[in-house]
């Protein structure tokens, strides 16, 4: 008798979490969900969604990644699929050795939908050589499972082919078919004023190497409605915790920063979850900066966009995608954003969009994976689910002693100790009893690294 029982293919998806996992604040900034930066979130949400079909299941498989999981995945798993931003940059190195060396021991297909090497505007490769011979090995191993490697753009593509590989498609970023063939951008008639409602956003590396931190200054004294919107993890700890730790903190004119004006009149956010960053965004009028995600959030939800660009990976996806930009490094420090908005061009890019859509959905076909838009309800499901989520808000700057806002604070710091002090003890009475646990560090040794050091260096009075 022949089953009825159909295969649904099983995907294990390489992102900080499931867009579907509400996290509470705290937990996130802890457990760092989104990988040091949170436009990561736009990218992996969007492939999420995209490969969400009758057909298959997607799991979340976090980024971290462990050569010891190779047996279970190839047991658990049809396919593996793996969206990178920059991963072909020194500092992503050694996270690239790991994931080559992972997918060597994979028996199932690997699918990389999207990935750029970074480097000056210039698209001048001398900084990658030295790790050339790890991104060789990572886009071999992952051409030994798949049939071709998607790229960001123009300079990867060349990167790659200079390289001697041939299966590379340039089919740019998941993240622009969040809403498959469908991109409609408004722009309104009337220019900027200081009724505008304007997010900016930006890098610490823009601030301290351009003139983006003289941009944002001069347009928060023009426009009073202005947002900044951060995503790093150090962003987002310093709007919370107050958390001066990091080495980002050094960078005062970066608005996240408590001594910056913008922080003090709660003009700063950093979003945990799309959803909420996205959904903010409607309700403004014009986004700008350095952050090339930040600026695909508002363009996902209609509202016109400028990226700054600063780098070749900034660079390739908006000439890809015909997304209106500027020179990062020639754009004048008075810069007004009502300039890049009178000049931007939205033709090109809304035009272009359904072709685009079409390669990336071709490139999905090719390495045998399906689409919501093609093969499932175009996303009806996705959207209904996440649409009963409960997100928390954009974190805002940690302002005065207000006993409401402290108290969930340090209720979560409280509950933390707790939980370790309780694990210590756990630990300690095992140790006591002649387990054969070898010494190590003590779990609330290691504890207060991570908790006690904020406790001591955050908590400082607001001026």
């Amino acid at each position: 008798m022949a089953s009825n029982v159909t295969h649904v293919k099983r995907i294990l998806l390489r992102s900080g979490k499931s867009p579907y996992d509400v996290v509470p604040v705290e937990r996130a900034l802890h457990e760092d969900v989104f990988a040091t930066n949170s436009g990561n979130l736009i990218f992996s949400d969007a492939a999420h969604k995209i490969l969400e079909t009758p057909g298959s299941e997607v799991v979340s498989n976090g980024t971290a990644t462990k050569v010891a999981d190779a047996d279970r995945i190839n047991s658990e798993y049809d396919v593996f699929v793996i969206p990178l931003a920059n991963a072909f940059r020194p500092s992503f190195e050694r996270q690239l050795e790991r994931l080559t060396q992972l997918i060597s021991k994979l028996k199932i297909p690997v699918v990389v939908p999207g990935v750029g090497a970074q480097t000056g505007v210039d698209y001048t490769a001398d900084r990658l050589r030295p790790m050339q011979p790890t991104v060789y090995s990572f886009v071999s191993a992952v051409l030994d499972h798949s049939a071709s490697i998607g790229v960001h753009g123009e300079f990867t593509e060349r990167y790659l082919r200079d390289m001697g590989f041939r299966d590379v498609d340039v089919i740019g970023c998941p993240s622009m078919f969040l809403n498959g063939s469908d991109l409609d951008i408004q722009k309104s008639r009337r220019a900027l004023g200081p009724e505008s409602r304007i997010a900016v956003n930006g890098s610490h590396d823009a601030v301290r190497k351009h003139k983006l931190g003289q941009i944002i200054r001069h347009t928060h004294a023009r426009y009073p409605h202005l947002r900044f919107i951060g995503q790093n993890l150090s962003d987002a700890r310093q709007l919370h915790w107050r958390d001066l730790s990091h080495q980002n903190a050094s960078v005062t004119s970066v608005p996240t920063h408590p001594d910056h004006p913008m922080y003090g009149e709660d003009k700063v956010r950093v979003y945990i979850d799309p959803a909420t960053w996205m959904d903010d965004l409607r309700g403004f009028d014009f986004s700008f900066g350095s952050r090339v995600h930040g600026n695909i959030a508002a363009l996902l939800v209609g509202t016109p966009a400028t990226v700054l660009c600063g780098d070749s990976r900034t660079l390739e996806l908006c000439r890809y995608f015909d997304i209106p930009h500027r020179m990062l490094a020639k754009a004048p420090f008075d810069l007004d954003p009502a300039d890049l908005y009178a000049e931007a061009d939205f033709g090109p890019l809304t035009r272009g969009h359904r072709e685009r859509f079409d390669r990336f959905t071709n490139f999905l076909d090719k390495n045998g994976l399906e689409n919501t838009f093609t093969h499932g309800d175009g996303g009806a499901a996705f959207e209904a689910r996440m649409s009963k989520l409960a997100f928390p808000p954009g974190i805002r700057p940690w302002l005065g002693a207000d006993a409401a806002r402290m108290s969930d604070r340090l209720n979560w710091l409280q509950s933390q100790l707790t939980e370790l002090t309780t694990k210590n003890t756990q630990l300690q009475r095992k140790l006591a009893k002649g387990s054969a646990l070898a010494p190590q560090r003590s779990t609330y040794q290691r504890a207060r690294s991570v908790v006690g050091r904020p406790i001591k260096r955050v908590l400082r009075p607001s001026r």
